[in-house]
């Protein structure tokens, strides 16, 4: 049975149109476009702000793959914004990850093929240019009413005061003022709005260039990315090369400083740096770029009532393709809190906005470690980390251990809000626990189920569990009256929430095996897919009277958690 309680009176607005947004969003990017799709899922209206003309926004859109690998959480934030399916259906899944050190194999690992129970659940990450993903995420937000794309708006001012945020913008039409209850800073690297709060935006940057070239070509290892360290036709540097969708391939050099691309172009080299890839077959240049890594991290996240998103908030080197990835997860987290904020009378507003700061700056450090740890072995700076290449790269032709230790990239994946104020801290774990059971902060995992008659099933559908997550909080409870009893206690949340019997949902047990908890655990989930909380059940098994008693001794506490999400420390109002 599942349970979906309608949004009481006040809440998040439905049936405002964009004109009267309480959001406005800096950047037509990728991360702002999710952003305004992410409210839009709670009838949130927002205004996107595009310095850009949109011819001109429309052929930088186009032009070149960008980002190109994403990660099988970020594809289920866009299959929730309804924006995934063409996206995730042209992808191309890599397989095999070969490593080479000046051309012999050193290291290769093999994943699955297809994504698992039968196929139909996402998979792990898939290629596809950011320019694609793009269009899709514009197609989405162009169609949504709650949306209202201005291009030609570069930001030019910004204040605040107690009851908003304005944003002074050049527009066609000339100079304009707009004004929302909160602000998003998505508007890139070279963020104004993060300029305008005075922002710092610490950080290091790279010496040596990275060059760039998409091709399209028939190479004979499909499903396959390739790097290789010191190679003979990149003497002391790397290579990465990627397949992508339509033939297309991705190839990064790393170059040294004052490398001349046109130089290279005119000469022939840049053939040659081509063909030592692809032999003799035919290919043709699609797009080049010579670019130069960063690791930044503004100081702050949130500033008042505005907020910063993506590469405004953090800069990271691409090896694990961290930094995309992020900044969708950065824009699924500040939309649900947003939401919240709207539809609250608690005054919980201040808390959910600096949690905002709190989950993703900490998110964002966690990323600027690893990839610094990633660029120590890929662009050595001291002879120690040289020699330790070395080392490492000559040990692991013949020693496992070693090539355990090659750092190419380690993939991205999202962070663990454990110390999250809004995540309830986990508690004692019962012995029939798995030990890597996810816990509270971390995403709950998904598994294919059975899709109950209450959402529209006929209790032979199946789909993925985190298909039927949200908008909203859900809360998966072991039975019917367990369901129930949550139902009753947790109402006069500012978003709306739905409850599902895990016994009706888990016909073949992949659910429980994917959560790894005994049966009577409750577990209560984040509009962004976390877990906010994870309840065990209590201790023996009682008679009838007993185990209502605990039923509702549970909903008090799946209660307490959703409001601790909420941002509010002490319980919402029972209806």
């Amino acid at each position: 049975m599942s349970f979906n309680e309608p949004r009481p009176g006040g809440g998040a607005p439905r049936e405002r149109p964009a004109e009267d947004a309480p959001v406005l969003i800096a950047g037509a990017g990728p991360v702002g476009l999710t952003a305004a799709l992410a409210l839009a899922r709670f009838g949130v209206p927002s205004q996107v702000l595009e310095a850009a003309p949109e011819e001109e926004a429309a052929v930088f859109r186009r032009t070149g793959s960008k980002a190109i690998c994403f990660q099988g959480d970020v594809l289920d934030v866009f299959d929730r914004l309804g924006v995934g399916e063409r996206i995730i259906t042209e992808g191309t899944t890599w397989t095999t990850a070969r490593t080479y050190y000046r051309g012999r194999e050193v290291r290769t690992v093999v994943f699955p093929d297809g994504a698992g129970q039968g196929g139909g659940l996402l998979p792990p990450w898939i290629n596809i240019s950011q320019a694609r993903v793009e269009e899709e995420l514009l197609a989405g937000a162009e169609a949504d009413r709650h949306i209202r794309i201005r291009f030609g708006h570069r930001v030019t001012g910004l204040r605040q005061d107690a009851a908003g945020v304005v944003l002074r913008a050049d527009t066609p039409d000339g100079p304009a003022e707009l004004r929302g209850r909160y602000a998003v800073g998505a508007d890139g690297p070279h963020s104004a709005v993060r300029r305008l709060l005075g922002t710092d935006f610490p950080g290091d940057s790279f010496g040596d260039r990275f060059l760039i070239c998409d091709i399209r070509a028939d190479l004979p290892f499909p499903k396959e990315r390739r790097f290789y360290f010191d190679p003979v036709w990149n003497p002391g540097r790397q290579v990465l090369v990627h397949q992508c969708p339509d033939s297309t391939w991705r190839i990064d050099w790393q170059v040294p400083d004052g490398y001349d691309l046109e130089a290279e172009r005119e000469s022939g080299a840049l053939d040659r740096r081509i063909r030592a890839i692809v032999g003799d077959r035919r290919y043709e240049l699609l797009w080049t770029s010579v670019y130069r890594f960063h690791e930044r991290c503004a100081a702050r996240l949130r500033t008042g009532r505005v907020l910063l998103a993506g590469d405004a908030a953090h800069l990271y080197a691409p090896f694990g393709a961290r930094g995309l990835n992020s900044g969708v997860q950065d824009a699924e987290n500040l939309a649900w809190k947003i939401a919240c904020a709207l539809g609250s009378d608690t005054g919980a507003e201040e808390a959910l906005l600096e949690s905002y700061h709190t989950e993703r700056w900490a998110a964002a450090r966690e990323n600027l470690r690893v990839t610094a740890a990633t660029m120590r072995f890929l662009v050595p700076r001291t002879e120690a980390d040289r020699r330790r290449r070395v080392d490492v790269l000559e040990r692991a032709a013949t020693d496992p251990e070693a090539r355990a230790e090659i750092d190419s990239g380690r993939l991205a994946e999202p962070f663990r809000y454990a110390d999250s104020p809004l995540t309830t801290p986990r508690g004692a774990v019962p012995p029939q626990a798995r030990p890597d059971a996810p816990g509270p902060g971390d995403i709950c995992p998904d598994a294919l189920c059975t899709v109950p008659a209450s959402v529209g099933g006929s209790g032979r559908d199946r789909t993925r569990l985190r298909r039927l997550l949200g908008p909203g909080f859900t809360v998966l409870a072991p039975g019917a009256a367990q369901a129930r009893a949550v139902c009753r206690a947790c109402t006069g949340l500012p978003l709306p929430l739905t409850v599902h019997a895990l016994d009706e949902l888990d016909t073949d047990g992949r659910i429980a095996e994917a959560l790894g908890r005994p049966p009577g655990t409750v577990f209560a989930v984040r509009p962004d897919a976390h877990l906010c909380a994870v309840l065990s059940p209590p201790a023996g098994v009682p008679r009838q009277a007993g185990r209502d008693a605990a039923a509702e001794e549970a909903a008090a506490a799946v209660r307490a958690a959703l409001a601790r999400a909420c941002g509010v420390q002490t319980p919402v109002r029972s209806g």
